[in-house]
This record gives structure tokens, sequence and C-alpha cells, in this order.
């Protein structure tokens, strides 16, 4: 599929946010006063940044608000229902943490839930759809998860917990490319399955459907040679687990380079996140001789 820049940002910010929310909800010994205040501006603005970019791939942006009322069959409507309610959770909770207040950590622990099942609901937008089999994949709703959590982790500075999402969600990636990569075999949808005529023998395609470029063409076939598949998944590779686990552990010595590590995994995930999309089979491609 056509990889848009909105849905990266969207898919990634807000993964990196709610991960960080999550981490600030769960930690047992949390940061107070104005110890807290950066570690909330950051994870807002990834988060609400992440949100809002996803705006910009609606049809009508201004109707957007609409979605939320599909909450009942539709994970986007989901998504955007648990967003407000786990931004408001952390808003509550980081103004107890800023003012010193008498906190709950049951507040604490169910903000930190929400926002793990907000990136959830963001992951089950793609991984429901049996008409892309590449995401119809158990492990990305984990992979989405394990990302967000690791970057958390990251920009927490918590050098253990950090290595071990980092090495996790890599792990995992790797296992969703080689599901990825058989999936629409295993799928056995072809164009005789899609057209529901395979009784009839096997069917080819006779003329394409149209003589031009439609909205399917550009969004949904869209097409990526299997070389630079193989080179961004390698730069992806080196970016999002290799790099910020060297960094990772020179920040014993040099404490400064856990940063470095967090900017490595942001651009690791940016290129596997783009991959995601750009790699991404839908059915609707058989119709157009490129099954």
């Amino acid at each position: 599929m056509h990889p848009a820049p909105s849905i990266i940002i969207f898919t990634v910010f807000s993964g990196l946010g709610f991960g960080l929310m999550a981490y600030l909800g769960f930690d047992t010994d949390p940061l107070r006063g104005w110890n807290v205040l950066p570690y909330y501006l950051i994870a807002f603005s990834l988060s609400i940044g992440g949100l809002l970019s996803s705006l910009f791939h609606l049809g009508n942006p201004q109707r957007a608000w609409r979605a939320l009322s599909q909450w009942r069959t539709s994970w986007l409507s989901r998504e955007g229902v648990l967003a407000i309610v786990t931004l408001a959770l952390n808003f509550l909770f980081g103004l107890s943490l800023f003012f010193s207040l008498d906190y709950s950590k049951n507040l604490g622990f169910v903000s930190g839930i929400f926002a793990i099942i907000t990136v959830f609901s963001t992951a089950m937008i793609y991984a429901q759809m049996k008409t892309v089999p590449r995401w119809n994949n158990s492990g990305v709703p984990i992979l989405f998860i394990l990302c967000s959590l690791a970057g958390g982790a990251i920009i927490m500075g918590d050098f253990k917990l950090g290595l071990i999402g980092v090495i996790l969600s890599t792990l995992i990636q790797l296992l969703v490319w080689v599901r990825g990569d058989k999936a629409l075999k295993n799928s056995s949808t072809n164009i005789s399955t899609s057209t529901g005529l395979k009784n009839l023998g096997k069917l080819r395609l006779l003329e394409s459907p149209h003589t031009g470029e439609n909205y399917l063409m550009k969004e949904m076939v869209f097409v990526i040679a299997r070389k630079h598949v193989f080179k961004l998944r390698i730069l992806s590779l080196c970016f999002l687990g290799v790099i910020p686990v060297i960094f990772l552990i020179l920040s014993l010595s040099v404490g400064f380079l856990i940063g470095l590590a967090m900017i490595s995994y942001f651009f690791g995930l940016l290129i596997s996140r783009w991959l995601f999309f750009a790699e991404a089979e839908h059915v609707v491609s058989f119709y157009y001789g490129r099954g």
C-alpha cells in the first residue's frame, strides 16, 4: 500500500507518547514536581501530535469527530475514544505528581493500562484487516506495544527496560516480517477465489479494469522492489536494534549516549513503519493482475 507520511507519523509518534505515559503510570517511584513536567510535556506532545497528523489522512478531516460514534464496530473509533480517555487520565495523574499531591497509585496504574490498550487498538486497525494478509498477523499488536514501551523506557533513561524493550521489539519485528512474507501465499487467495469463480478452472485477467491509474491503484496496489525491501530492512534493524543496544550499553559509562540510542531507535522505527505500509499487499491487486 502507499505509505502516507501522515499515517507513519501518527503510528510512530502517538505510540511513543503513549508508551512514555505507560512507563510514567507504572513507575513505582515516580518523579515529583518540576522533574516530572518535561516527561509529560514530551508524552503529550508526541501523542497529541501523532493523533492530529492522522487527520490529514482522512477525506474529510472536519468530520473526524463522527468516527467516535462507531466504537462498537470500528477499531479506528475505539482508538479515538481510548486516546481521549487516556489523555484525560494521564493529565490528572500528571497534575497530582507535579503538585506533589497524595496521588493514587491506582490512578497511575489505570492510566498506564489505558495507554497500552490505546496502542493495541491502533495496531488492531490494521491487524483485523483480512483483505491485507500481511497485516492480519497476531504479532502486529505485540510489535506496536513493544515498540511504544521500549521508546518510553529509553526516553525515561531506563537502561535495563530500554535494553529489554529494544531486543524484544527487534526480534518481534523479524518474526512479523517472516510471517508477513508468507501471508499472502498462505491465505490461498487468488483471482479465482476473489471472484468466486474458482470452480470454472484457472482464471486469468483479460484486460485491466481501467485504462489509467485510479485511487485503488495509487493507494492499494503500491509496489516496492524486492532489492529495496532488503536494504531497508537491514537499515531498519541497524537503527532499531543494533545501534541502540550498543549505545545503551555504552551509556552505563557515558550517560548522554542513551539520547543517541533514542534517536537511532526513532529512525529505525520510522523505516520499519514505512515498510509496514509499503509492503502490504491488498487482495484488490488481483483484479489488476498484480497477484
